[in-house]
Order: structure tokens, then sequence, then C-alpha cells
């Protein structure tokens, strides 16, 4: 079924939530925004593949003869176009057809329409794809010749993987959330240790590659195509975990290997409460392409709708980008600082759910002469401007710190980092005095040590918190090193008991303002439960104090900050009822988190579907002082119904470990108009290396 459409530019607008505080429509260069026009989308285009795969794709187009041939910008993804992302889709797509910039939405082979199979995240095949994709586009007769790759998460990854191929077509990219490294800028492992968020999504991904395709798009094959899949679902949270060193898995797709085999123009996004944002200064740092980079206040998701705020008139900027690079026009873009960082008075959990309070800085290049390491030294629970005499100090890891600190990537603000003093009573803790005056860090910071530890295998966290007049304690950035990677995260080395190491935990790139009369807190603890999974043993550190030192990237403000020249949105309103709940406590020596989202239904009119889902919810449990009692499961749903047509997929996955192995147990459960047409459990059991 093929569907063409005329729709005007303010269909899907309604998603963003997003009213122009500022619609300025124009920047300090001059150039102005070109008047929106008609827009023509086409429900479902094949991609014919060289191996015989279809690949389902939907654009859409300026629908004025006068705006064409256009250039296209592809957003290439495995998250179900037809439904799941119908409405983000349809405003984008409309945002930027609507200014003379074609929209192409593309569905990974295997998920979603697109015929074959979906196995695991980037594989070379999807590289492969991409570029035949790019060059179909490109020889539209639509389209004058210029691609652009751009999105969120997975949409950034693929842009980052695609332009390290150098397909001619592709005339610059804009990864919005992403990574250039996929070891230790993902979701799975955190300083070498497997994450928490590596179970969930884990559970995620596999509803992703078991999704059914639509009989009103796929046809009478669609069952055959849904019972490949289903068929085909790997046990994909033992294989990532097989995969516990940053060995050739991860390193296939992680662009920092060769910086120099990007040759397009880069523009690089992330957000202060995601964790997506060590790659922006890499990036920045190491292309030698054209390239910017912005870092503003909100979690893993699109500058607008943007939740924290304040939000950015984003379809503003896209079509300034993409205009400049695909369409050969000066837009004052490029003449712009390279990175712009929003540079916070709070953190997002004190102000939580309301906007962020603060200031947009810029930078003209990067790294930045005016941001310069400043060194802190510990000893006597201070932080002190000077080194200080010898001390050792011991940290026992039989506490659980880290109930404060669940999330890696929090996306609601019952998932923000909370108050950080109960785990900060766990830990050793080292403050400053009060500042007096304010006090701007921008960019990534490191807590230099030298430890040993009583176990071969141990973990060092380090969380940077303010801490305010009041006593109350909010996470700024942290940095966690599983310490048998101290030498790299590829060819992990056991610790010998007693021996002392040098080492340097990095901190997360960042952006603050500590007030005036705040205390700056380094506190440090062996791990962060349930962020990571735990050490084998309870590991007890000693820290040379007189040799560890802790690296602020502290910014000095110049007299007069670079305008911000794209206009202000006003962020969409507060959902609670579509917010998880998050329960984490421990009582006893027992510690137990919980998060349940609510289960969603969403009628898609146009479509006649009604999506549902929930997920992932979890279940944590350890006990003080045994790490080996340490269980996790997760679980995630999804369902699409229409009359005569009702799927659901629900993955459920449980991860326990001894000291020497990893057991996982996972389960996939499908079911067509209410009978089970799949029942898949798997258990694995995966040694343990050096974590």
């Amino acid at each position: 079924m093929r569907r063409r459409d005329v729709i005007t530019t303010a269909t899907g607008l309604a998603i963003a939530g997003a009213t122009p505080v500022s619609a300025l429509g124009r920047d300090d260069s001059g150039w102005t925004m070109p008047a929106k026009g008609e827009v023509e989308m086409i429900e479902n285009s094949w991609l014919p593949m060289p191996d015989g795969v279809k690949l389902a794709i939907q654009l859409w187009l300026p629908a004025d003869p006068k705006r064409r041939p256009a250039p296209v910008v592809l957003e290439y993804i495995p998250y179900r176009k037809r439904d799941n992302y119908r409405a983000y889709d349809m405003y984008w797509g409309a945002a930027l057809a609507s200014r003379g910039i074609a929209y192409a939405r593309l569905e990974t082979r295997g998920s979603g329409d697109s015929m074959g199979l979906l196995e695991d995240e980037y594989l070379p095949s999807e590289h492969h794809d991409a570029v035949i994709a790019i060059a179909w586009l490109a020889a539209q007769t639509w389209c004058n010749g210029s691609v652009g790759m751009r999105g969120v998460s997975w949409g950034g990854f693929s842009a980052l993987q695609a332009a390290a191929l150098r397909p001619p077509p592709l005339k610059a990219i804009m990864p919005m959330c992403a990574s250039d490294m996929r070891y230790t800028d993902d979701a799975h492992y955190v300083g070498g240790v497997f994450a928490l968020t590596g179970l969930k999504w884990a559970a995620s991904m596999k509803v992703v590659m078991a999704g059914p395709p639509d009989p009103l798009i796929t046809g009478d094959d669609w069952k055959a195509e849904w019972r490949r899949r289903l068929d085909a679902t790997p046990p994909i949270a033992a294989r990532w975990l097989s995969h516990q060193t940053n060995d050739a898995y991860w390193r296939q797709g992680s662009v920092a290997l060769d910086w120099g085999a990007i040759a397009c123009p880069v523009y690089v996004v992330g957000g202060l409460v995601d964790s997506y944002g060590n790659e922006i200064p890499r990036l920045l740092a190491n292309l030698k392409v054209p390239r910017k980079g912005l870092y503003g206040p909100w979690q893993h998701g699109y500058p607008s709708p943007a939740s924290p705020g304040p939000a950015l008139d984003w379809a503003f900027e896209e079509v300034r980008w993409w205009r400049h690079w695909l369409m050969g026009e000066e837009t004052g873009i490029m003449e712009e600082p390279m990175l712009r960082a929003y540079m916070p008075d709070a953190t997002a959990a004190q102000v939580s759910p309301g906007p962020i309070p603060g200031r947009w800085v810029a930078e003209s290049n990067w790294p930045s002469t005016r941001c310069k390491s400043r060194a802190l030294f510990l000893a006597n629970s201070a932080l002190h401007e000077t080194p200080q005499p010898a001390q050792t100090v011991t940290c026992s890891g039989a506490k659980i710190v880290g109930l404060g600190k669940v999330e890696w990537v929090p996306f609601a603000p019952t998932e923000l980092p909370k108050d950080q003093s109960s785990d900060d009573a766990k830990s050793l803790v080292f403050d400053t005095t009060p500042l007096t005056a304010p006090l701007d860090i921008l960019g990534s910071g490191a807590f230099k040590v030298r430890v040993s530890s009583e176990q071969p295998v141990a973990h060092i966290a380090v969380r940077i918190c303010e801490v305010t007049p009041d006593g109350r304690s909010w996470l700024v950035t942290y940095g966690l090193l599983n310490l048998t990677h101290r030498d790299g995260h590829e060819h992990p080395s056991p610790l010998q008991p007693g021996r002392a190491y040098d080492a340097e935990v990095p901190l997360n790139f960042t952006s603050h303002r500590f007030a005036a009369g705040s205390r700056i807190r380094a506190a440090i603890s062996e791990s962060l439960w349930p962020l990571v999974w735990p050490s084998p043993h309870v590991a007890t550190l000693t820290l040379d104090l007189g040799a560890c030192q802790l690296d602020l990237p502290v910014r000095d403000p110049p007299a007069q900050e670079a305008p911000m020249p794209i206009p202000l949105v006003a962020p969409p309103p507060a959902s609670p009822k579509s917010w998880p709940s998050l329960d984490a406590a421990a009582i006893e020596g027992e510690a137990q988190v919980t998060e349940t989202w609510p289960q969603s239904s969403t009628e898609i009119a146009d479509i006649g579907e009604t999506k549902s889902g929930g997920g992932p919810n979890i279940v944590l449990r350890m006990t003080e002082g045994d790490p080996t009692s340490c269980v996790w499961k997760a679980e995630q749903n999804a369902g699409f119904a229409r009359p005569g047509w009702v799927v659901t997929v629900k993955s459920e996955i449980t991860i326990s470990a001894t000291v020497s192995d990893f057991h996982v147990e996972e389960r996939l459960v499908a079911t067509l108009n209410g009978e089970v047409v799949a029942d898949k459990p798997h258990t694995s059991i995966v040694k343990r290396v050096a974590m």
C-alpha cells in the first residue's frame, strides 16, 4: 500500500508542546527562515538492497514544484515509523519539508516494515545498507543530489558510522545524543563494569527485534516475516555480557578509532541530563572538518520538545544547518562559535520538573583556552588548593552506595539523581570551604588516585557534588573505573592485593556553576549500585591521599557572552502520569530497587491502530556485604492492535552471578489475537572477566 498526502506544516506540530517565545525567524547575519510551504507525504516506498531485501522508507517532500529538486535529510533507525515514532516523524517531516528540505525516515532491516533480520546493533550490514540508501535518495528526481543525516541516539550513531564510510552524496550530519566510542560511552558498560542500563536496554532491544511488520504495508507475507524475526531474536543480554572488554565487537562502529574517516561537516548535539555528552569535546577537538557542538540542559532527546527546559526552536537551527551545507546558502551558522553550552545555576533534580535556571555560554574553539584544569588536593576530609602531607585512608566496599544515583541515562524526573547525602554518609567525603564567589566548570575533569585493594577485582567511584548552604548534596558529575582496567579497557589485569597502583578516573563532560556559599564535594566509594554490577568480593580500598588529586575544568567567563541566535521555546508541560515510579531503599542491609512505568495506550487515528506498551520495569536486590546476592530483573512489553490484528511482544531478563560466572535467563513471548505464537526461553552462563 502506498499513500500520498498533501499536508500542511501544522500536521504533527502539536506533539512538540512548544510555543515559540522568541520566534525571530532571523539571525544576526541577516539570514531569514524561508516561508513555509505545503508538504507531500509518501506513506511508504520500498528501497531495494542488492541482496533482494526491501527496506521501508517514508518521505516528506516540498509540495511546491518550485522547491524541487530539494536536498534530503535521512533518519535511519529501527524504531517503527508506522506507529511508535509516527508523531515525531510527522513533526520533523513537516518542519523540514515545509522549509524546502525533504525528509526521509528509513527503517533498519528487520525492523518495522523493512524486510530481513535485525540481530544486533550497528552491524556492518546496517552500514552497507546506509550507503546504498544514501545513493538511492541522491538519485531521485526530486532530490538535488545532496543528502544529510540526523537523529537522536541510534540515529546519531547511524549518522556518525555512515559518515565514516564517506558516501559521496552525504554532505553533512547532525548526530544527537549518540557516541563515538561504543564500549566506554554507550548503554552497556560504565567504566569497564556491566551497567544496569545494559540490562534495561537488552529487554527493550528484544522487543524492537521481535516486533511485527504491519500487514497493511507488507501484505500477506507479514506473518512469515514476523516468524523469521521471532526465530532469529538472539539472547542479546548474554551476548553483550560475553564482551566484557573493549574488543572487536565494540570497536565495530566506534568512529573515534579513526577521526580522519569522517570527511563531511558535523554538528554534534547533547544534553546535560543525558549521559551522551563525552563525544562532544572529543569530536570538536579531533575532527578536521567544519564542525559545531551544542550542549543543552535537556535529557535524551531533541532540543525541542525538550525536558527539562529551556528548550530551543530546533527546526530553526536545523534549517540553517541543512540549507547551508546541502543547498550552498549562506545562513551565517558557520560564523558563530564552535561550541555553545548551557551553564546551569542548579542541577535538574533541584528544580525538577521545571526548567533549569542558567545561561548560554559560547566558545569560539574547543579545546578552549578559557577552560583550564584546576587541581584540588585531598586531606583530612577536605579539598585544598595546595598539596598536603601524606595520609592514607580506607574505603570499604561492604556498604551499598548509589541508591541516590540509580540511572545512567534518566528518561523522567523520577529517575534524576536524588540528594546525595545518604550516599555521601557511606563514602569518603572531601569538601572545599564555602566558595566566596561563583565557580564555573565546563569540560571533562579527572580524579587521579594512588590506590591498593585487598581483592584482585575492585572498582572506584567518584561523585562531584555541590553542597548547598542548607546541607543538601547535589550530583554535578561523576566517574567510575574498574581498577582492573586501569591501563585501558582492552586487556584488564587483576590487582595484586596490597600493591599500590596509580590510576586516573575520567569524569563525565559537564557544565555547572557552583554558587557562592556552596561547597564542592568529592565523594569516593568502591562502587555505585545498582548503576553497575558489584565486584565479585567485598573489596576494601586504601588511598594514598598524598598522591591523589581532583582536576576540575574551571572556566573563566568573558566580560560578555556571545548571544544565542536560536530562538527559545516554552518546554512541554510536565506530565507526571507518564513518569515511572522509582523506589530505592536499604533496610537492615537489604537493598531493593523497583521501577514501574505506566502501561500506555495511544490511538493512531490515521492508520486505525492502537499502540501500547510498558517498561522497562525492573526489580533489583542485593544484601549488603554479599555481592553474589545481587539479582537484576527487567521486563518490557509492546502491543499493536486494530480489528482482527492484535499483537503483543514481551521480553523478560534476569541476571545473577557467582564470583566466577554470570547467569542470564532470557524469555521472549509473542501472541497474535490472544494465542501464543512464540515462547522462547534461553539460559546462558557467561564467564566473568576481571569484573
